[in-house]
């Protein structure tokens, strides 16, 4: 069960603890800047569980099932830059404005988040100050770096999504998410659907919005950048070997783009 512990301490991290953001290929020179809000499903220890089951703790509710597989090995295939958030969605949701009910849910589809419940100002700043601030810093600052050095920036926020929720199938393998900047969604789109049997998304299973999303909308769209979320369906992921395909073949699809972006001078 977890604990208001705003009262108590002024530090939510401690001892054990890892840190929120993990990194790999810093220095990668691809012009794609790879994001993973909802890459891990850690919860700080100060917390305890949530009060939420274990089984429940593996569920979509809690991270992005299989994403983390897919966006290690695709920014290594693109010699790309990845920023990814560790701690899990129910304890901070790192694509959520803060302060929407859904950036610390008490309840997640059908079930309830009783460590979310009644939570102080206090302890909602702490998890905002110590898991989300300090990775959308992370990114603010390799944006800025990027820009610093001349370097053409094209971000691309990897999500995966659950195949059913309320009940409801959803029928699609992959879908393209975007609101103000549809220049590389709609790229996306026209590779996707040129591939075999797949069933593709046009802002589905989800639409950007600066309502329902934080990364796109401040990262990429208040920044100026090409940019695009992509959602992967998680049974297709959830195995190493889908992890493997999945990136092998977004990260075709984006070496083909990225020509493209090239003659546009936009990459």
């Amino acid at each position: 069960m977890a604990l208001d512990i705003a009262d108590a301490t002024d530090q939510l991290l401690g001892e054990g603890d890892i840190p929120p953001v993990h990194e790999v290929n810093t220095a990668g020179t691809s012009p794609f800047l790879l994001t993973a809000d909802h890459y891990g499903r850690v919860l700080p220890r100060a917390l305890g569980d949530l009060g939420v089951a274990e089984s429940d703790l593996v569920r979509h509710i809690a991270w992005d099932i299989g994403i983390a597989g897919v966006a290690e090995r695709l920014a290594e295939m693109l010699d790309a830059h990845l920023i990814a958030q560790r701690y899990s969605r129910l304890v901070i949701d790192c694509n959520r404005p803060p302060g929407v009910a859904s950036s610390i849910p008490v309840i997640s589809e059908a079930t309830a988040i009783p460590g979310n419940e009644d939570l102080s100002a206090a302890a909602k700043e702490m998890r905002r100050r110590e898991i989300f601030d300090p990775y959308h810093r992370r990114i603010g600052a390799a944006i800025d770096a990027r820009i610093r050095a001349g370097r053409p920036t094209v971000l691309v926020a990897l999500h995966s999504f659950t195949p059913v929720y309320y009940g409801e199938p959803r029928p699609w393998h992959i879908g393209t998410l975007y609101h103000r900047d549809t220049v590389l969604p709609l790229l996306m789109l026209q590779h996707l659907r040129a591939e075999s049997a797949l069933v593709v998304g046009d802002n589905q299973p989800y639409a950007v919005s600066d309502i329902t999303d934080y990364t796109i909308p401040i990262h990429g769209e208040a920044r100026g950048l090409v940019n695009t979320g992509i959602e992967i369906r998680q049974d297709l992921i959830a195995e190493e070997s889908g992890q493997q395909q999945w990136a092998e073949r977004l990260a075709r699809i984006l070496r083909e783009i990225e020509a493209t972006l090239r003659e546009q001078g936009m990459a």
